[in-house]
C-alpha cells in the first residue's frame, strides 16, 4: 500500500498493526525486511500484549518513549549523523555504533533499527495520553523512511476475567459480563477435537515415531492434551503455519510420522489483505 501511493504521488500515512505474535512468523519478517530497505514512509504498530519483548514501562520509560518519537529528538538526531559525518572515518564508525547501542539498551529498539526501522518505544497501550502523543509525533515528522511503535499492553486489559484466563477469552460465546461465566450450548456428542487427540495419544503409545506439531493452537487442535502425554514429542512453533508445514516435511523424510494440526481457515485469516 505505502508502494502504490508513493508510485501515485500521494501524501498520506500508511499503517500496519501486528502483534507480537506475528513475530514468531517469518511473513513479518519477510516484510519488514522489505520495507527497511525502502526509502518509503511506512508506520508499523507492533501490539506487545504478552509483556515478552520488553518489561512493565514506568514513569521513565514513558518519557523516553515520548522523547525519542519527538520531532526535536529526531531532528536532533538527524543533525548528530551530519556532524559525525564529518569526522574521520573510524571515529564515524564508532560514534554511529556508540548512538545505535545507546539507544537500543535504553529501549530495546535495536533488532528493529538493524532492520532498518526507526524505532519508538516501548509506549503504554494503556495510557490513551501517552500513545496519542507518540502516534502523533510520528505522524508529524519528517522522518522519510519506516518507523516502528512499539505500543506495550495486557490482554483482557481492565476486566479481571479476562486477565485471569486469556487462553479462554480469545475467543468467546456468550457470557455473564458480572462473574464471567461463558454460556456454551451442551452437546452428548464428543467433539471431533477430543476425538482427534484421544486417537493421536493412543497411536502415539504404540509408535514412537508420531510427532505432533501445532501453529500456536495446542488447546484449540486438541494437541495440548497429546502435549501432557509425551511433552517431547510435540512442539507448538508460534504462528508460523509455513515453518510447521516444512518442519513437518523434514520430519518426514527422515521416517518420522509427523501431525501438523492447523486450523483449515486459520492461515487465510491472518493472511488476508486489509484496508483502514
Amino acid at each position: 500500500m505505502a508502494v502504490a501511493r508513493d508510485f501515485r504521488s500521494e501524501h498520506r500515512n500508511v499503517i500496519a498493526v501486528i502483534g507480537d505474535s506475528a513475530m514468531s512468523g517469518g511473513m513479518a519478517y519477510e516484510a519488514m525486511n522489505n520495507a527497511g530497505a525502502m526509502d518509503s514512509r511506512l508506520i508499523v504498530v507492533l501490539n506487545d500484549n504478552d509483556m515478552s519483548i520488553a518489561p512493565a514501562v514506568g514513569a521513565m520509560s514513558a518519557y523516553l518513549s515520548r522523547l525519542l518519537s519527538s520531532k526535536s529528538f529526531m531532528s536532533l538526531r538527524h543533525l548528530a549523523k551530519e556532524v559525525v559525518s564529518h569526522f574521520p572515518k573510524p571515529l564515524e564508525d564508532a560514534a554511529r555504533r556508540a548512538e545505535e547501542f545507546a539507544r537500543g539498551f535504553v529501549t530495546g529498539g535495536t533488532l528493529f533499527e538493524e532492520l532498518g526501522f526507526y524505532y519508538v518505544g516501548p509506549i503504554d497501550g494503556h495510557n490513551i495520553d501517552q500513545s496519542a502523543a507518540g502516534a502523533e509525533n510520528v505522524r508529524d515528522s519528517q522522518e522519510s523512511g519506516p518507523v516502528l511503535i512499539h505500543a506495550v499492553t495486557q490482554k483482557g486489559h481492565g476486566y479481571l476475567s479476562a486477565e485471569q484466563a486469556e487462553d479462554k477469552w480469545h475467543s468467546v460465546a456468550k457470557f455473564d459480563v458480572v462473574t464471567g461465566a461463558q454460556v456454551k450450548s451442551k452437546s452428548t456428542a464428543p467433539s471431533y477435537t477430543s476425538v482427534f487427540a484421544k486417537s493421536l495419544i493412543k497411536e502415539a503409545e504404540a509408535d514412537d515415531r508420531i510427532i505432533a506439531i501445532t501453529a500456536a493452537m495446542p488447546s484449540g487442535t486438541g494437541l495440548n492434551l497429546f502435549g501432557d502425554k509425551f511433552p517431547k514429542r510435540c512442539f507448538d512453533v508460534g504462528i508460523a503455519e509455513q515453518h510447521a508445514v516444512t518442519f513437518a516435511a523434514g520430519l518426514a523424510a527422515e521416517g518420522m510420522k509427523p501431525f501438523a494440526a492447523i486450523y483449515s481457515t486459520f492461515p487465510a485469516t491472518c493472511l488476508r489483505p486489509g484496508r483502514a
